[in-house]
């Protein structure tokens, strides 16, 4: 009898610890409901995408996966939004991931970036004849690993996510099977891609190997706790630094990472190329924030030395490079290089008004590039996309509203004022004044100059140059949209930036919590 009680008292209790287990990853579902819903919905679009290609594939067909894509990204947007879990810091599965007010805010922000690309990619498939639904497909699952990137919480969840991004990635800079650039550019970023990877990896386990565990908390609380241990303060956990560092640059396209942009910008099909140069770099210069101002901050001598050398090189490299471009993309490539210095001076500093700063020129960057892109992909020349700088020549005759687009969104690029992206430079360049880096700034403030050289080369070929091509301008109807929202904030953010500081605040704020 006793035997019978003490049998049924123990399945009472596993059956409490069962509910009890439950109820608590139940509540977890519930604050992961927009990434679940990401996860299933590209599921269900991947079958959707087989049954149509079994039957008949068009371009309408591939019109019609794109657009359920964009209102998947719209309903993903709206659970993000309302996620009552955005303002208080909640770490869920374990540990594994984190939902608090900086990744909330950022997935926000690579979600509109990313439904921007994939709304002026219309009538790029058409155009090239690309009847394949699975670029969309790609795109969602991109931005998911980014999503999930951005709240991680332990280094596992990191690799794992970065692999799931990149892996998309790769696929997407190859996607353009008959064009030997395409698979060139697929290829080299595949094997550069997974030599970082293995970097990032190789980084990870040397700090698993020091201090036991993968979880930023732990591992923060280790750094912070014991100063004198041999074991935890030693050169291994420096290389680790260094290796996670090196293999976040890479992602970057920083100097001395940056070889594989050019290229794989100039091969990749110019619609993959915007969504290169724009989404995966939210993601990425966020993490960094997250894991140096948050996890390795305590090697904040060690990581600063590693971002001044990385921000130099990338400004220097960045403007004398895109010198010497004749293809836009390739010229983009340079630029991004040079953009990304920047913003690596804010994580050498590591102030509040750094971090703030970053966050600012990032979102203003993401602007910028998506209008430039899209009035590039506005611009044909004998019904193909123009890959030369010189198929710009007399552009203003042909459509005098694009010409004044692009070239002020240039020169916003440049940092000429009164445009959007003078102020976010300016940020930056007060932030390293701030923290006493007065040769980095000075180095910013020249190659700024050096880089507003292409810029105003662009436009004077745009509005000076007698033109030799037969342009034609195609600007449909989501294109039409793209361009005005961005052209209106490039040109009106100086009337009221004050949101947008707010907002840049609050991030560098709830960063530092």
């Amino acid at each position: 009898m006793i035997v019978n009680n003490m049998v049924y008292l123990y399945i009472y209790i596993y059956r409490l610890k069962i509910m009890n287990y439950l109820l608590l990853v139940t509540n977890e579902l519930k604050t992961f409901i927009p990434e679940l819903y990401l996860s299933f919905s590209i599921f269900i679009l991947l079958i959707i995408g087989v049954f149509i290609k079994s039957n008949k594939q068009d371009i309408s067909s591939i019109n019609t996966i794109t657009s359920l894509c964009i209102q998947t990204l719209t309903l993903t947007f709206i659970l993000i939004l309302n996620n009552p879990f955005n303002i208080d810091k909640l770490i869920i599965f374990n540990g594994f991931l984190v939902i608090d007010y900086v990744s909330s805010m950022m997935k926000l922000i690579i979600l509109l970036s990313t439904i921007s690309v994939l709304y002026i990619s219309y009538d790029y498939f058409k155009t090239e004849k690309i009847i394949s639904f699975e670029y969309s497909i790609l795109i969602l699952l991109a931005t998911l690993g980014m999503i999930l990137l951005i709240s991680s919480y332990d280094f596992l969840s990191l690799y794992l996510a970065i692999e799931l991004q990149s892996l998309s990635l790769y696929i997407l800079a190859s996607f353009k099977k008959d064009s030997e650039f395409s698979t060139e550019a697929g290829l080299k970023y595949f094997i550069l891609g997974a030599l970082s990877s293995g970097i990032l990896l190789f980084g990870i386990s040397i700090i698993y190997g020091l201090t036991g565990s993968t979880n930023y908390e732990i591992i923060s609380h280790l750094l912070i706790n014991v100063d004198n241990d041999i074991n935890i303060k030693s050169t291994g956990i420096i290389i680790a630094t260094l290796f996670i560092a090196s293999a976040l640059l890479f992602k970057l396209a920083a100097v001395p990472f940056h070889m594989w942009a050019p290229d794989v910008y100039e091969g990749s099909p110019t619609i993959v190329t915007a969504f290169f140069a724009i989404v995966p770099k939210l993601a990425i210069i966020t993490l960094s924030l997250q894991v140096f101002t948050q996890v390795l901050f305590t090697l904040a001598y060690q990581s600063q030395i590693i971002f001044i050398f990385a921000a130099i090189a990338s400004m220097i490299i960045g403007a004398l490079g895109a010198l010497q471009q004749r293809k836009i993309k390739r010229l983009l490539a340079y630029s991004a290089i040079g953009h990304v210095g920047y913003m690596l001076i804010g994580l050498a500093c590591n102030t509040p008004e750094s971090i703030q700063a970053i966050f600012l020129y990032i979102i203003v960057y993401m602007i910028m590039s998506v209008n430039i892109f899209t009035a590039i992909l506005s611009i044909k020349n004998n019904n193909s996309y123009i890959q030369y700088i010189y198929e710009l020549k007399g552009l203003s005759k042909y459509n005098g509203l694009l010409a004044i687009t692009i070239s002020l969104g240039v020169l916003s690029m440049a940092g000429i004022p009164p445009l959007a992206g003078f102020i976010s430079k300016l940020y930056i360049f007060l932030a390293a004044i701030y923290a006493n880096m007065y040769i980095l700034a000075i180095i910013a403030i020249l190659t700024s100059v050096i880089g507003a050289v292409y810029y105003l080369r662009l436009v004077k070929i745009i509005f000076f140059d007698k033109e030799e091509t037969n342009i034609n301008i195609f600007i449909d109807k989501q294109k039409s949209i793209v361009l005005a929202i961005s052209f209106l904030f490039i040109t009106l953010f100086i009337l009221n930036p004050s949101f947008l500081l707010l907002f840049t605040h609050n991030l560098s704020y709830n960063l530092s919590l």
